[in-house]
Formats: C-alpha cells, structure tokens, sequence
C-alpha cells in the first residue's frame, strides 16, 4: 500500500467534474505536454482509472490491453498498472493523455438499468517516471496542469455499447504542439479512499479474430453477419462511407426461424453500437470501452451489400496461458470440448462472469465453484483466481457471509444475497483447487482467515448444524418447478456443503501447518456428518429428496454411513435408469454426476449419460448447434423454440464443468491431491461409449504431461509423457490392471505400454 502511494506522489485524481451522470455521456479526452531535456534511459508509466482508459504518449496507444485496468470492488480498491514506456519517449517536447469510460465504475450494471454503483464520475490517476541517460529523473504526473474536452467517442457503456462520431474527430490530439481549441482545464477530484494495488491477473487483450462465415439479408436492408462461433468482444468496422452516414450494429447470440436476430434474451441491454463515418477515405473502427456476447451482427444504415472485410469479430478476454488439450475418436465429444473452451473464454474476462450478452455479467460464486477444475485444466487460471478471490473477501460481510457475486454489486438488495449453499461455499473450494492445480500454498494463506470466519459463519447460524435453507438450491434442476424449487431441498443443500468446505478446511489448516485447526475442523466436520445422517439419510440408504442431486450431495461428500453407501448409490442408479439414463440435475448436481458414478463402478452408466442425444443433455446442444454451453438444458428445443427470455443465456459456462471428468476419466489425466501441482501425475484412463482413441495434455510447473490410449485388437496402447522432476503412477483400465509406477526422472521422459484392454 505505501509503496502504491509513492508511485503516485505528486499525482491528482482528474476527469470532468461537469459531466453529466444521467443519460449517455460523452467520454473525456485528457492530455498533457512536458518536455525531456535529454536522452531517456527508462521510463515507466503508473496508473489506474475509476472506470476504464486508454491511455496515450505522442499519439500512440500505449499497449494492447481493453477495458483496464479492469473490475474490482471500488469501494476497497483500484488496480495499478505498470507500463514501460521507454521507447515511446523522445528528447524534447512530449505529450500524455488518455481517453476515459465509465466501464463498470460509473456504467450500467445488473438488470434495472442502474448505473453509478461505485461512482458518478470516471477518473484518471497517473505518474510517469523517466531516467534520463545522464542519470537525472523526471516526474510526469496528472494534475491542475492537465486539459480536457470531448471527442468523438460520444457513448460507451458495458452492456448497451459504444457510439462514435468520426465528424468531431480531434486529429492528432496527443501530439506536442496539438491544437489548444475546444480544451478546457481538467477538473481535480479528492483523493480516493480505497487501496490502490498492483493488478495480478493478466490483462483482458484480443486473443483471435475471427472472419464472417456468412451474410444474409433477411429484411430490407438488415444485413445478418455470422461469425460461426458465439463469444465475447467487439467488431471492427472498415468502411468508405459518406459524411454522417450512420451505421448500426446489433449483436445476437441466435437467430429467430426467419433469419432476423434473437435479442429477446438480452433482457434490457442495448448491446447495440454505431458509427458516424467522418466521409472522403477508408475509415477503420474499434469499440473501445464495451464488449458483447455474439455469435450474429446485424448491420443497418448501408448504401448496398456489404463484402466480409466490413466487419471483424475480435475475441477479448483475459489473455491467460492455455495448458491443457483434449480429443477423443468422437466429434462430438470434441465439439463439446471446444464449446467449454469457449463458454469459459467468453465470461473470464477480468472476473468469472455468469454470461457475456445480457444485462447481467457478473462474478456469481456458484458458477465459478463449480467450474475452476475445469477451467484449470484448459487455461493457467492461477493469478485470474488470485485477483477474483480479493474481490470476493472484499464483499464479504464482518460476519463470514460470502456473496453470491464477486465483485459485490448485490449486498445491498438485502442480507439474502450472502451466505447461499454452494454459492458462498466457493470461498473455500477455489484457492482449494487452485492449490491442488499449482501447488500454491500463498494463495491458501491469503484466504485462510476469510475462510475461518466462513465457517465459523455457518456454524454460529446452523440449527443442530443443519443449515437453514438459503436461495438457490439445485439451480436450474430439470426436475424443479421453478428455477429455486427442486426436489433436493436447500437445506440439505446447505449441509452438506457445510460438511464438504469443513472437511476441505481441515486439509487446507494442515498443508498450512496449523495443527490446532486441523483437530478442531475434523471434529466439526465429524459433528456434521451425524447431523447430516440423523436428518436426511435413512436406515434403507434412501436420502431425503430422492432425486439424483440429494444422491450425488451425499455420496460425493461422503455423508453417508460406509454400510449404507452402496444402498444410497443403488438408489441413484434406479433414479438414473428410470430417467433412461438422462440427467435431471442443476447447477449443484451436474459436476458430480458423473465422477459419482465412475467411483462407485458405473462409469458405463456416465459414458451413456454423457454421450445421450436427445433432451436432456450436454450432446442435444452440440446437435442443436451450440458453440458455447447453454445456461439451461432446454435454452433451446425444436418443440418450443427458445427458452424462458427472463433468464436464457447461450454462453453460460457452468454446466462445462463436465470438462474436468473428461480430462480424468476419458483420457485419464489426473491429480494426486496428496502431491499437489502435478509433482505426482496419476494416469488412470477409462475407455467406454466406443471410444476407439482418446487423449489429453497439460502445461504443468514441470513441464508438460499427456497421455494417449487406443484400443486395438484386444489390446489397449497407452503413451505417456511425464516431465522431470516428477513421477506418474497409470492405473489400467479394467478391474485386474495392476497400476505401473514411472519415474522420477531427471529428464522428460516418454512411455509406451501395451497392456489387454
């Protein structure tokens, strides 16, 4: 913190006090010039914005990143960041300057439409520090000195878009020597109150771009642009229009049955942008300070067709490392693959949002709970989880209630909005994954005590420790008959969770080495277990709910009594099979479905879950079309069309976190939790549903390790990779395959083994 405030000494927080904080205002152009007498050696830019900037130096835009420095809590804290900026610099006159939005600061957030959650008014703080190559310093800083008008960026919002007018383009408006017409002086705003830190997570960047596949006219003048694939970004327009001609463009995730775009579900955002060409040359566009979900655009406002070059799809989020890969001898199962990979790259960006197009966009902890196993496999998600978790402890109350979203926007709807089943619970089971991915125990030791107050939360405001029924339950649940109203109820929801993130506690207070919290959360943890038992299981194994979620809760935590597990799992696989081997699980159920079944020896029951076709399940969406995981299992069906517009989103990414068993089972790459960080690779592939072939691969901290299977005249081919420094154990597949230790090795070693299938 000191040290963040020394970055800034002598700096001022600017923008334009007179700004008017209702309707759509304009974005603030800020600049300033100073002059270097001699040669620079080095120089590095510090700064931060309550909102979002560019910024700029000599007419160029310093860096590649979108949207920073990002969303976190304003109430507690801004991220810094540091640019080196060196070769940008020049002897003589310069100059400095930037462009300011509301982003989620002062913008639009949640579904009422409502804008100013943090703030009225965005804001810019900056220092540029400059050594010169005969050893003096240089200190260029945001201040009374600083100019500001607008331009033509005469809109930007996070959810309904961003409008440009290229008629008041400001030329060369952060070149020295610029003209002074037009600029006034910035106004100075109090020192923020909250902590400025440095931003730890990567940057939210463009990772691809993508072509249109595809232009329709469905109306008159309504031109369609697919781009083949739904994500999340913005579009580049290139254009030779005429002076104040004004083209729009619609942004959809589907098409309705006549071609024209989808947007019912977008509920109150716009997510509509539009340019104003300037006229005379080939004029080039990019949204700034917005981002939208979409695969279809629908551009208006042409004087005739349009070739493909009008428009470029440009996929933002943050630019993690990918690591891991999957394939399998089924395209769909690989379609799957791709969609998970997708949904998880359209909502993290910055924070792991829920979806990417309508007006919502936000951090729910649920969601995020129960994919992070996921999304570690496909991306190195360590420092994205880092930041997101800070926000979380930022939200959470004096009491140990975590919210249901991170950053917290919804506290103040009520005291409903804290302490939910499975929702709150992810304070506890994210740094534990993450830990378990990269064998981080930092990232155990910033939450350890958010945790503690957690726990002690659900124990303080637990019956018996039963815990009272909160929000959510099995959200989405087929079986439910409204979105919060499934069979398994809340409370057994909630007790159980409170059982699994005691039992994780316990683990996470001995890799810490805190001995006396070790003994007190086995103890805890063991008082649950009965509590749980005495209240929801019965003598018969039958568990209160009788639905395959109450099932999957109490088998996958292990909360039923040893002799009554295979009674309790009988009576999911009858509940299963009377389903014809389908689903009816939600948000909560879903992850566990399938690893429950493989532990127990069904795992020919998962394979045909998994690989059904028809509603409900993960492969009716790939038939149907889908690039991204749908938010419901019924978003879309050939009988009743599209889904509930209250709540319907096409890239959602929870129900991905299927991902994970796809990883472990089919390809059979896993974790030891006991040697965390991949330092011991367990290899334990089970083939099934007519797989012929499958494989995957991760970018450990040691380097990368894969596997491929093939089953081959009644052989079964297994090839290894195991990187130094570590050593693998493969357990073959079938009940008699003894399991086959490898390595350590000091070098990267690779396996081939042919084993009986």
């Amino acid at each position: 913190m000191k040290h963040t405030i020394k970055l800034f000494e002598g700096a001022k927080w600017i923008g334009d006090r007179r700004r008017a904080t209702k309707g759509e205002p304009p974005c603030p152009y800020l600049r300033s010039e100073f002059s270097l007498p001699g040669p620079i050696r080095r120089a590095t830019l510090h700064w931060t914005a309550l909102g979002v900037a560019d910024l700029f130096l000599n007419g160029q835009k310093i860096g590649e990143d979108f949207l920073m420095p990002g969303w976190s809590d304003f109430r507690h804290r801004a991220q810094v960041m540091s640019v080196d900026v060196s070769k940008m610099l020049r002897a003589g006159d310069n100059s400095l300057g930037a462009i300011l939005g509301d982003g989620w600061y002062a913008g639009t957030l949640l579904w009422k439409n409502e804008r100013n959650h943090y703030g009225t008014h965005p804001q810019l703080i900056a220092r540029l520090e400059i050594e010169l190559k005969d050893g003096r310093t240089v200190s260029v800083a945001t201040g009374r000195d600083w100019e500001m008008r607008y331009g033509p960026q005469i809109f930007s919002d996070i959810y309904h878009g961003e409008s440009h007018d290229a008629r008041r383009d400001l030329g060369d408006w952060c070149v020295p020597g610029a003209s002074s017409a037009g600029w006034q002086a910035a106004d100075v705003f109090p020192n923020y109150r909250g902590e400025l830190v440095p931003k730890v997570n990567e940057p939210v960047r463009v990772t691809q771009t993508l072509r249109p596949r595809l232009i329709t006219e469905p109306t008159k003048g309504a031109y369609v642009f697919d781009f083949g694939q739904n994500l999340a970004g913005v579009c580049r327009l290139k254009i030779r229009g005429r002076r104040g001609q004004k083209i729009t463009f619609k942004f959809a995730e589907m098409l309705n049955a006549d071609g024209s775009v989808y947007r019912e579900n977008l509920r109150l955002a716009r997510s509509t942008d539009s340019y104003i060409c300037r006229g005379g040359e080939t004029e080039e566009w990019t949204p700034r300070f917005t981002f939208h979900g979409f695969r279809y655009v629908e551009v208006t406002g042409l004087d005739k067709k349009p070739s493909p070059e009008l428009l470029t799809a440009l996929v933002l989020h943050t630019d993690m490392r990918a690591t891991g890969k999957f394939r399998c001898s089924n395209p769909q199962l690989n379609r799957l693959d791709r969609n998970i990979r997708w949904g998880l790259r359209g909502n993290f960006l910055d924070v792991p949002t829920d979806c990417p197009q309508r007006d919502e966009r936000l951090g729910w902890t649920g969601d995020a709970q129960v994919f992070v196993g996921t999304a570690a496999f496909h991306y190195d998600v360590r420092n994205f989880f880092r930041k997101w978790l800070q926000d979380l402890r930022d939200g959470q109350r004096a009491d140990g209630a975590y919210p249901d979203i991170a950053p917290d926007v919804l506290g103040k709807y009520g005291p409903h909005q804290f302490g939910n089943a499975a929702w709150a619970d992810a304070g506890v089971i994210c740094p534990w994954q993450i830990y378990q991915h990269y064998a981080d125990k930092e990232i155990l030791a910033e939450n350890y005590d958010a945790m503690k107050r957690w726990i002690d939360y659900q124990q303080r405001t637990s019956k018996g420790l039963i815990r009272p029924r909160t929000s959510y339950g099995d959200w989405l649940a087929i079986d439910a008959v409204t979105a919060q109203n499934a069979p398994v109820p809340c409370d057994l929801v909630g007790t159980a969770y409170f059982a699994h993130t005691t039992d994780l506690m316990a683990k996470i207070a001995g890799v810490l080495g805190k001995k006396s919290d070790v003994q007190k959360f086995r103890r805890l943890h063991a008082q649950i277990v009965e509590a749980f038992c005495n209240a929801y299981v019965t003598p018969s194994g039958r568990v209160v709910g009788h639905c395959q979620t109450a099932y999957l809760l109490a088998l996958a935590f292990d909360l039923v009594p040893t002799k009554l597990r295979q009674k309790a799992f009988a009576h999911l696989v009858d509940l299963v099979e009377a389903r014809d081997c389908h689903l009816t699980t939600g948000f909560v159920g879903t992850p566990l479905l399938l690893p429950v079944l493989t532990r127990f020896g069904r795992t020919d029951m998962a394979y045909k879950i998994l690989l059904q076709k028809d509603y409900p399940s993960w492969l009716y969406t790939v038939r149907n079309g889908a690039t991204t995981m749908w938010e419901r299992w019924n978003s879309y069906t050939k009988e009743h069309g599209f889904g509930d517009v209250g709540m319907n989103s096409f890239n959602h990414y929870a129900y991905g976190a299927v991902g994970e068993w796809m990883y472990g089972t089919i390809a059979g790459i896993n974790i030891d939790p006991g040697a965390p960080g991949y330092r011991h690779i367990v290899f334990r592939p089970r083939p099934g549903g007519g797989l012929n072939w499958a494989e995957a691969s991760i970018e450990t901290g040691f380097g990368r390790a894969a596997i491929h299977w093939e089953l081959k005249g009644g052989k079964v081919r297994i090839d290894l990779e195991v990187p130094a420094g570590t050593h693998a154990t493969l357990h073959p597949p079938g009940q008699d395959g003894k399991p086959v230790t490898l390595g350590p090795g000091r070098h990267h070693s690779l396996y081939s083994l042919a084993l009986d299938a």
